[in-house]
């Protein structure tokens, strides 16, 4: 039996590109022309975080989303320009908390605040509008599961059983039906571009998978921590979370959806000195008789859509 590594790599929040070994040409999936229909309006609730900071980015110079409302409890009252200076060239409100929202005059809302506080936020918010969270509260389908990898009790049951889990390149048509999708996070977006379409073309085998997986800082959010500062972080690198980590059961539950049979793996981040970016290396064998050119062109036949 063979066996071969591959590497995911992304650089932004909103891009990737799965790179041969050899250096050639990376396959990544274009974007869609944009739509002349009326403007979405959105809301961002948690502006002021790096995630909230990413989403508004990408939101304010989209064609279709016209920013409407902001939240941010600690910077409340405050404009965004302040708390963000490279958004101040965007036309967009001061932020509020999120008691003082009103959203009569929003369609959608990126929810980004920290694992733990969303599932009673969004069990608050008006029917009417759709939503995608990006914390981890609604990803895993399992309350008890996310109860034993989160450390609580899941507050909003009856909220899960109707989340869609947001990978577009696997449940697109879903997620267009759906009132509230679960964000992939980081690392098991990393891992599943790559893995899914493999695994369902029975490409490779589903035991023995091994993913080395480097992050940088960003990822681990806003707030001040001792082992985040500059001279804890600066040139050097460090493992985390091995065995614990709490992206391993939602990578595990999206790989055995598409293997339809029970998939674990070995996985073991690391923290790397710089702002933002992620490389998972990812060690897999190959089915009998499966060339690592199956693999790219199975790759290349998922992802090379323009």
């Amino acid at each position: 039996m063979s066996a071969t590594s591959f590497t995911s790599v992304s650089f932004n929040t909103s891009s990737w590109a799965l790179k041969r070994r050899e250096g050639g040409k990376p396959y990544v999936r274009c974007g869609r022309p944009a739509s002349s229909e009326k403007t979405v309006r959105v809301g961002v609730l948690g502006a002021s975080g790096y995630t909230g900071s990413e989403v508004l980015r990408l939101l304010a110079n989209h064609p279709r989303f016209g920013v409407a409302l902001l939240t941010a409890d600690r910077k409340a009252g405050q404009p965004i320009a302040s708390v963000f200076p490279h958004l101040a060239t965007q036309k967009l409100p001061d932020l509020i908390a999120i008691k003082d929202a009103n959203f009569s005059d929003v369609d959608a809302v990126f929810c980004c605040l920290p694992h733990g506080t969303t599932q009673e936020i969004i069990k608050g918010l008006p029917k009417h509008l759709k939503i995608v969270d990006l914390s981890a509260d609604f990803r895993l389908r399992d309350i008890s599961e996310y109860e034993e990898w989160y450390g609580q009790p899941h507050r909003a049951p009856e909220l899960q059983k109707e989340a869609i889990y947001g990978l577009t390149e696997v449940l697109r048509e879903e997620i267009q039906n759906a009132r509230l999708v679960a964000n992939p996070g980081c690392y098991p977006t990393s891992i599943q571009i790559p893995l899914v379409p493999l695994i369902k073309a029975k490409l490779i085998e589903i035991k023995n998978i091994i993913i080395d997986a480097k992050s940088g800082v960003s990822g681990a959010g806003r707030s001040a921590k001792e082992n985040l500062l500059y001279t804890e972080v600066a040139e050097g690198i460090n493992s985390y979370g091995v065995t614990r980590h709490r992206h391993v059961p939602e990578t595990e539950q999206g790989l055995s959806d598409a293997a339809s049979s029970k998939v674990t793996i070995s996985f073991t981040p690391h923290l790397m000195p710089m702002i933002r970016g992620m490389q998972s290396t990812i060690y897999v064998e190959m089915a009998p008789g499966v060339t690592t050119e199956d693999l790219y062109q199975q790759l290349r036949r998922s992802y090379e859509v323009c």
